[in-house]
């Protein structure tokens, strides 16, 4: 089951405003995930709201987890 046509366009939509609002980010992005992500990587990631404690995660990626990033590289590489 494929996305509809008119969701895919909102998500270009969506993604080239980003990339306009947020160039440095996209670039840190395409070179950290553009290429391969081994097993065993960690990902970790701090989220700071206004006024807040920053929050903070983190993951191994797992043998599990390449399928999705192999999508997402799919996504953010063109």
């Amino acid at each position: 089951m494929g996305m509809n046509p008119g969701s895919l366009l909102k998500l270009k939509g969506a993604k080239d405003k980003f990339e306009s609002a947020h160039p440095k980010m996209v670039s840190f992005l395409k070179t950290t995930f553009g290429g391969d992500i081994p097993e065993g990587t960690v990902i970790e990631i701090s989220v700071t709201k206004p006024g807040e404690k920053p929050v903070v995660s983190n993951m191994k990626v797992k043998d599990t987890d390449l399928e999705l990033f192999g999508e997402l590289k799919e996504i953010i590489t063109p």
